[in-house]
């Protein structure tokens, strides 16, 4: 005979009992956690944006804000710049200071006897005028300090003498003879005057002009044509600027 259970389905045990109530509990179970889990993803993604948002408005505000005060600021820098430039200034020329003292007393000690100076120009740059005196082109060609002198010596042997003389001076690199010459004729020679003029008084009497080069002294500087002063206008307007800006920002705290 074949065996035959009767045990009811809904009480049996075991791998042969059937489910109660199927697989559909367990795929809505599955669906809901999904849609939780998405919803929640949503929820954190869109709160990250919200502040990411807020985030870059914050960094836009502060940016104007430091971009405002760096230009406010913009003339201090500009002030300080000019005030050490001008302090670099003022040390070159410290350092470039020519001891024209000294150059004038070892002047007065090479002199010959028969030498007389009707004219003298010292100047520390070719770009210097000094009671109209030029130097020619020889000093146009020297860049930094020389003497220009004009006179007259007994012949030619008197002005070479004067010319072998000036470079026993200190610092006398060269000496440059500009012009050296004697009285055309008799009525030139006994028209001279002396002093600044035409100091040729006797036919044998040279009149010179000499430029003496300084070439291994410095160069000073030339000074700036623009100086802090603009500069230190557009300071004062900004520290004005900054006192009503805080004014402005206490009044509205």
């Amino acid at each position: 005979m074949r065996p035959v259970n009767l045990i009811p389905p809904e009480q049996r045990r075991g791998e042969s009992t059937p489910l109660r109530t199927g697989p559909l509990p367990y795929v809505l179970l599955g669906a809901l956690v999904l849609v939780i889990a998405g919803v929640s993803a949503l929820v954190l993604t869109d709160n990250q944006i919200s502040e990411r948002k807020d985030e870059i408005v914050t960094l836009k505000r502060e940016d104007a804000l430091a971009q405002a005060r760096a230009e406010r600021l913009t003339a201090y820098a500009q002030f300080k710049a000019a005030s050490e430039q001008r302090i670099a200034t003022v040390a070159s020329l410290a350092d470039s200071r020519f001891d024209w003292e000294r150059v004038m007393r070892e002047l007065a000690l090479v002199l010959p006897h028969n030498v007389w100076l009707t004219e003298m120009t010292a100047t520390a740059t070719p770009s210097s005028s000094v009671g109209g005196g030029s130097g020619g082109s020889l000093r146009a060609q020297i860049p930094g300090p020389a003497l220009v002198l004009t006179g007259c010596a007994r012949g030619q042997e008197g002005v070479a003498g004067f010319v072998s003389a000036l470079k026993d001076i200190d610092g006398v690199t060269r000496v440059g003879v500009e012009s050296s010459e004697l009285a055309s004729n008799q009525g030139e020679a006994g028209s001279g005057k002396g002093g600044g003029g035409d100091c040729r008084t006797r036919g044998f009497i040279a009149q010179f002009a000499l430029v003496v080069a300084f070439d291994a002294a410095p160069v000073p500087p030339e000074e700036d044509e623009a100086g802090p002063e603009a500069v230190t206008e557009k300071a004062q307007t900004a520290s004005s600027e900054t006192s009503e800006s805080s004014e402005e920002s206490a009044g509205e705290g």
